[in-house]
């Protein structure tokens, strides 16, 4: 019977404990061997990530797979792992086995005393389960099979050659270690044939692996000490790996399991090595260089809304074409995934966020329609702010509930600080004078809203949030003898509410393109009849079938207003009827993308609600 022994943090990892503020009286969950759990995944997981270091002692990564079943354990804690690799431009295969002949078996202890360090990440994409293990190479070959078509599983890729390399693999792994389901985005994986080509290989990060970078939404990495190695995976929406520039990216650190073994690595040795995988065209691309941990202020600085970051400096890029001997089809994405923050020089709205706390007291709420409310909120030493702008919220105090591993029933918040900008939807005083309240009309879509939509406004609230400043450059102006459109869609009518006295509300100077769910409806007859002159310039065009009872009566009263109605979604054709260079507009990520394609060619300045 064999028995793990306890194993000790290291000096990195108790280093990034201590950064990070993680309590002490917490046990290694490591194990020194190959657990149960370890080999049932080798056996069952369709992927293997592996990192081993070149001869530079450079780390680097691969993956290896596309069907269960390539890997097996052999007893003792030793792994045999049998698969088809690119054996020409697969860092990993190089380091391992390059540099022999075909066939030849290579010994694990060459260059190593006890053997070249191996660390993996077996992992099933589907089940979004994972095991790491980290060990020493035995033994290893490289060489060809014949791959027969008939009754293969391996899908047939055009110009794929018919002999394959194929790699034997024989490795000891001494610990392993199970891993939470966090992150992982789902994807069915399907065995393919490598066509290897060698796009680039060069110290910087051409327009393709760019391009690559920005769309992949999951990639693993490997990270080194003299005497241990560690290969995971990072995930999150499409994009959330930033780029720096042609040798810099950088990407946010989400809450994990704070072991910190990864980033207890780059404290004692920065080299790091990440592979991002293209699971829809086999492209991967392998990257090498060193990282900086960024931790609180230095990583909001550069990601703002993030509190622990990695910032990476490539030494080395290879970008292959047809390198995954498999490929993916992507299914549901993790509900863990925050947004995608952005750099501060792409223009991540907390970024222009002041920081002067106020305090902002909720003195009047009035419910719009289901789902859109107004709130109005008192500032005693008062503001100054101008149509169009945002107010900054931290609503940390009330919600944030201090760290936890999983939070299934909110799943996002784990990575959420709680910060939240909504436009003014009220009109400013004249130029320079400071107003005592505000106004801001949001619509119930998340935890926040849900939470601020619960709270009371009457003669007995007491509810108050931090005002952390007011920003935005969103400004809307009329060019003599020109016609002014705006675009909105549903609660993106906020930011023209405050510019509306500055307008010359006439069918000749202003149009109003307005499209919202029919369930708004109150909301849309409340503007116009605050600003009746609106409704001259204004086409409504209402979508969804929750239509309220006394529809058509309400739909008689909004036409009696002067409002020309659409029950139908809004299409290109309604704004190509508008004799118009310049546009303005505030919409939903899908719809603004749509418009946007609608108006090309011509000036859009917009406004979102992203954030």
């Amino acid at each position: 019977m064999a028995f793990s022994m306890a194993m000790p943090f290291s000096e990195g990892e108790e280093k990034m404990h201590h950064l990070l503020h993680v309590p002490d009286q917490r046990d290694n969950p490591t194990s020194t061997m190959l657990t149960p759990q370890a080999a049932y995944m080798l056996q069952r997981a369709p992927l293997l990530a592996l990192g081993t270091q070149d001869s530079q002692n450079r780390p680097w990564t691969t993956l290896w797979g596309g069907s269960p079943g390539f890997s097996q354990p052999l007893g003792g804690g030793i792994i045999g792992t049998r698969t088809i690799v690119d054996g020409v431009n697969d860092p990993v295969v190089q380091a391992l086995v390059g540099g022999g002949e075909k066939g030849e078996m290579v010994k694990g202890d060459r260059d190593v005393d006890g053997g070249r360090m191996v660390s993996g990440l077996t992992i099933d994409l589907m089940t979004r389960k994972r095991v790491k293990i980290y060990g020493r190479m035995v033994a290893g070959a490289l060489g060809e099979v014949e791959v027969e078509y008939e009754g293969n599983t391996a899908a047939k890729v055009d110009g794929a050659p018919d002999q394959q390399d194929q790699l034997q693999l024989v490795y000891k792994v001494e610990q392993s270690l199970g891993n939470c389901p966090k992150y992982l985005n789902q994807y069915d994986i399907q065995p393919a044939l490598t066509t290897s080509k060698l796009i680039s290989r060069s110290d910087v990060l051409s327009e393709e692996a760019k391009s690559l970078i920005r769309k992949v939404d999951m990639f693993f990495l490997s990270t080194s000490t003299a005497e241990d190695m560690d290969t995971n995976h990072r995930g999150g929406p499409p994009g959330f790996v930033r780029i720096l520039s042609d040798t810099e990216i950088v990407y946010p650190e989400y809450s994990g399991n704070r072991l910190y073994q990864s980033l207890g690595n780059l404290q004692t040795n920065p080299k790091i090595g990440i592979t991002f995988p293209d699971y829809e065209t086999g492209t991967i691309l392998y990257t090498t260089g060193e990282a900086e941990i960024l931790v609180g202020e230095a990583a909001a600085q550069l990601l703002p809304g993030s509190n622990l970051a990695l910032k990476i400096k490539i030494d080395e890029v290879r970008l292959v074409e047809g390198g995954l001997p498999f490929r993916g089809t992507r299914k549901i994405p993790s509900p863990y995934n925050p947004l995608v923050r952005t750099l501060v020089t792409e223009g991540n709205i907390k970024a222009s966020i002041d920081g002067s706390h106020r305090s902002a007291k909720l003195v009047k709420k009035t419910r719009l329609t289901p789902t859109i409310s107004r709130f109005t909120f008192s500032v005693p030493e008062g503001l100054t702010y101008a149509s169009g702008q945002w107010a900054a919220f931290d609503f940390s105090h009330d919600m944030d509930n201090g760290y936890s591993h999983m939070r299934d029933d909110d799943p996002r918040s784990l990575n959420d600080d709680f910060v939240r900008t909504f436009t003014i939807s009220s009109t400013p005083s004249s130029e320079g004078k400071q107003d005592s309240e505000f106004e801001i009309t949001i619509r119930e879509v998340g935890a926040v809203t849900g939470f601020l939509s619960k709270q009371r406004a009457d003669h007995q609230s007491k509810f108050e949030v931090s005002l952390l400043g007011i920003g935005g450059e969103f400004k809307i102006e009329q060019a003599e003898g020109k016609l002014t459109p705006f675009v909105a869609g549903g609660v993106g009518i906020t930011p023209l509410l405050g510019h509306l006295s500055q307008l010359d509300l006439t069918p000749e100077k202003f149009r109003l393109l307005w499209t919202t769910r029919i369930s708004d409806f109150d909301l849309v007859l409340g503007t116009v009849q605050t600003w009746p002159a609106l409704a001259r310039c204004t086409s409504i065009f209402f979508t969804g079938m929750d239509a309220p009872n006394d529809v058509q009566d309400k739909l008689a009263k909004l036409r009696d207003t002067g409002v020309t109605i659409e029950l139908r979604r809004l299409e290109k054709a309604d704004l190509d009827a508008v004799p118009a260079e310049t546009w303005y507009m505030c919409a939903g990520k899908p719809l603004r993308k749509k418009i946007l394609e609608w108006l090309d060619g011509k000036k859009v300045i917009f406004e979102d609600f992203d954030y």
